[in-house]
């Protein structure tokens, strides 16, 4: 089994220096966010009207006990235990593990082909259940108005709406500053959560039996088949668990399972079981029981600090959201975005316009539709379950291939988790009509743009090879006519090295010279998250050159950089940064229906092209230094 590289400190995430208790703070801030806000609105769901539920005694303690056991399990064991060990060069999340998975099965095979599959639209379900996770988590710390001042219960959206734009419209300033509160107000968050669980536990003893396992069977025997849709409210409580894997790149495996076993789970229970206390001593409580535990005089201060955790929780989504974009663009599976880098220090810090906009129209929507945090978490759920059965498919399939010494408690525990999982998405199912089908459609919306952008880049890519002339005899033939040579380096950038660049025939036909330098240059992205070997460089005579520079899914791309760099390789040209001159060819793509995509998608995949940012700014390529060629291909 590969061990984590959490303990030490990963400097291409810039975290320096700092020490394993500073880790552990900004992972409180930034890991938890998600799954620290469930106990907002966990407990009074699962005793919606549309469970049918009576908050007696003996359900109180079953739902109970499925919350604890869904952590234990769920949480505890499958992420923070076992998936935290899958790390991809330290790095994690369902795009990472995807490329582990890839890796460990023969490279083009029909497997490796499904589980790009799985990868891709688990990917796709994170972004569809992560929009809905600022609109219910705002939404129900706002709502603690109703408990404050009940006749305030119209400024509940307003004031939610104002919340959430705030949050979007100041992304692009950077979290840097923000970011070194996050650890601190989330730690006090999760304190106040446990103090407020021990002032209600202490009033009813009687629910520290819930952690007895036999609660949840005796829930389920009672309430039979039927029992089984109530884990569509008990999901709620371990939303966030895929951020955990998402987020160990930035912090660690190791200060992630300190704060989780020692701290955030704790917290967690303390308060899940003091709402339980609660209810089981004024049953009318299940309407706000978050806010109704909280005394008289703290209902106030608890609002402005659920608000702030709740913009926490927020704003590690949408930052997750940008990370798994930019995975998602070197991996070919997303066209290229603007992307801006929001800190000098930290070059995991970025923020992309495109989606950053793109979310904040959808929370709104999501806002204005639904109106309130029940209603939402009707559709808060499926997507996630959906998501935690791809990570176990994965995941099994990840130790089956790479961990020979572990698999064999490690494959049993997937077959577990397989079961729970697949429970889980049987429960949410139910929840389709109400509202679940919302982050389905735009979780099948998403996979069908990804799996588009990915198969017509390959048709692109397999038209213009059809078309293109062989490097290896275009040059021989180029050289017994030699056109006029000038001054100067000339890169132009293909993603084909074998293949005659469309900039370079285009060059040549329309300005008839040749420069004294030509280098063919290709960039890979690896399915590793750091390239370990950055450049390869080939001279294939008469001052042609092919290079081919490597960046992980986790890099950002720095093509001059990565030149300027390459005169310290062994064989290394020293480029003039001045004399350097970059050609590519923006292609103008035509849907002909003759590829085996459907015209509408060919048509898609067209209108996609045209809206991707171009190659040159994406690679970093000065714009004064760029000369661009257009030309058309039919796909």
């Amino acid at each position: 089994m590969s061990s984590s590289s959490s303990s030490s400190v990963r400097q291409p995430h810039g975290h320096g220096n700092i020490g394993l208790f500073g880790l552990i703070i900004g992972a409180v801030g930034v890991v938890f966010g998600d799954i620290g806000t469930s106990p907002l609105y966990t407990i009074r769901e699962a005793f919606a009207p549309h469970y049918g539920l009576v908050a007696d005694h003996d359900t109180v303690l079953g739902v109970l006990s499925m919350i604890f056991w869904a952590l234990m399990l769920v949480v505890t064991t499958k992420y923070v235990t076992i998936i935290l060990r899958a790390d991809n060069d330290g790095e994690g999340g369902i795009m990472a593990l995807m490329a582990l998975a890839q890796r460990s099965l023969p490279k083009g095979g029909r497997s490796a082909y499904l589980v790009g599959i799985f990868g891709i639209f688990g990917a796709s379900l994170f972004f569809g259940d992560g929009v809905i996770t600022p609109a219910i988590s705002v939404l129900s710390a706002v709502e603690g108005l109703e408990v404050i001042a009940p006749r305030l219960h119209d400024w509940i959206v307003p004031i939610s709406l104002l919340v959430l734009v705030s949050l979007f419209a100041t992304q692009r300033y950077g979290t840097a500053v923000v970011g070194r509160v996050f650890g601190p107000v989330t730690a006090i968050w999760f304190l106040t959560l446990a103090a407020l669980g021990v002032v209600n536990i202490l009033h009813e003893p009687e629910v520290l039996n819930a952690v007895n396992p036999l609660w949840a069977a005796r829930f389920f025997v009672d309430h039979t088949w039927g029992g089984i849709f109530i884990l569509g409210a008990v999901i709620l409580a371990v939303t966030g668990g895929e951020a955990i894997y998402t987020d160990m790149g930035h912090f660690g495996a190791k200060p992630i399972r300190y704060a989780w076993y020692f701290f955030v789970l704790p917290s967690l229970m303390l308060n899940y079981l003091g709402q339980g206390a609660l209810v089981l001593e004024d049953p009318a409580a299940i309407r706000n029981p978050f806010y109704i535990g909280v005394p008289e005089w703290g209902r106030i201060p608890m609002l402005f600090l659920a608000t702030a955790a709740t913009v926490i929780a927020s704003q590690a989504v949408i930052t997750g959201g940008f990370s798994v974009a930019r995975q998602a663009m070197q991996l070919g599976y997303i066209p290229r975005m603007k992307i801006l880098h929001t800190s000098r220090e930290t070059i995991g810090q970025i923020y992309i316009p495109a989606i950053n906009w793109s979310m904040m129209a959808v929370v709104v929507a999501l806002v204005l539709g639904f109106r309130s945090s029940s209603a939402l978490a009707t559709a808060y759920g499926i997507s996630v379950s959906m998501t935690m059965l791809i990570d176990t498919v994965l995941l099994a399939i990840v130790a089956r291939a790479l961990w020979p010494r572990w698999r064999r408690w490690v494959l049993p525990m997937c077959a577990l988790f397989l079961v729970m999982d697949a429970a889980f998405v049987t429960a949410n199912i139910a929840k389709v009509l109400q509202g679940g089908w919302f982050p389905v459609v735009l979780g099948v919306l998403l996979f069908t743009l990804l799996r588009t952008w990915r198969r017509g880049r390959q048709v692109l890519r397999e038209e213009m090879q059809k078309e293109g002339i062989r490097l290896d005899t275009f040059l021989p033939g180029l050289m017994l006519a030699p056109p006029t040579r000038v001054p100067g380096t000339a890169i132009f950038l293909t993603a084909d090295k074998g293949v005659v660049p469309h900039a370079l025939m285009h060059n040549l036909k329309h300005n008839k010279v040749l420069h004294e330098r030509n280098v063919i240059l290709t960039v890979e992205t690896l399915s590793v998250p750091y390239s370990h070997k950055r450049l390869k460089i080939e001279a294939i005579g008469d001052g042609f050159y092919r290079v081919l520079i490597r960046f992980g899914f986790m890099e950002t791309p720095d093509v001059p950089l990565a030149l300027m760099c390459s005169g310290d390789e062994e064989g290394g040209i020293c480029f003039d940064p001045m004399d350097t001159t970059y050609f590519t060819s923006r292609e103008t793509v035509i849907a002909a229906a003759r590829r085996g995509m459907p015209v509408w998608r060919e048509r898609l995949f067209a209108l996609m092209h045209r809206n991707a940012a171009p190659a040159s700014g994406f690679f970093r390529i000065p714009g004064n230094r760029l000369v661009e060629l257009g030309t058309q291909v039919e796909i």
